[in-house]
């Protein structure tokens, strides 16, 4: 082979070299601009420090067990005695502002789970439907039929959350998903999970489903449950 033919072939590899050594640059340039995909957050064990208790080792002890709420055709319903009856998707609460707060769940029977809750404040969705000055108690209303009781004056000045996440992930649906009341000053059975629909009304002997069986209507922690 003449020295003219190799030096020819030489050209052509250094060429073939460098076009593939400018793509290579192209896709890794490309690669290192795309938007990071978002993968779902870690549970946090600790917050500011106080130890937390994971979101998948509670009881659970719902009465009809686990409660699975096809969140697309969700809708949380407000009603009774309102100025507004109000329908609001998983979305919608997720677009307040959010709040987040430690706070211990005490269990009647005996066991509590601390954790970091994270949510609305319940007031601003009572701000919006306006309840009327005949309405006494709120109950609210759980996917499995579960009930609960509250005066109406008890969220007056309290910043209590409708949690959706706890120890930051979204609440497990044993848990509650997709929203927990935060009743932080409350027995266990007083924290309604899988809540529906919050009912303004002016019954005041009306009893939520462990009221109904003995239960104190308070709930109190610094009380007997036991009504």
């Amino acid at each position: 082979m003449g020295k003219r033919a190799v030096r020819k072939r030489a050209v052509i590899y250094i060429a073939v070299f460098f076009v593939v050594f400018v793509l290579i640059c192209v896709f890794m340039y490309n690669d290192s601009n795309k938007e990071a995909i978002k993968l779902p957050s870690s549970e946090i064990n600790e917050y500011n420090g106080s130890r937390l208790d994971s979101a998948f080792s509670f009881r659970e002890n719902s009465i009809k067990g686990v409660q699975y709420i096809n969140i697309t055709n969700y809708r949380l319903r407000i009603k009774g005695l309102v100025e507004n009856s109000k329908e609001y998707s998983y979305v919608d609460i997720l677009n307040y502002q959010p709040y987040k707060k430690v706070v211990k769940l005490n269990c009647v029977e005996g066991w509590s789970a601390t954790a970091l809750w994270e949510g609305m404040l319940i007031n601003e969705l009572f701000d919006e439907v306006k309840p009327l000055t005949a309405a006494k108690v709120i109950i609210f209303h759980a996917y499995d039929g579960y009930t609960v009781t509250y005066p109406v004056d008890y969220f007056t000045n309290k910043n209590i959350l409708l949690a959706y996440k706890m120890n930051n992930v979204t609440i497990p649906v044993e848990r509650g998903f997709p929203f927990v009341l935060i009743a932080e000053d409350k027995w266990g059975y007083k924290w309604i999970k899988w809540i529906t629909e919050i009912e303004f009304s002016d019954d005041l002997s009306y009893k939520g489903f462990w009221e109904s069986r003995g239960y104190s209507r308070e709930g109190n922690l610094n009380e007997s449950f036991l009504g």
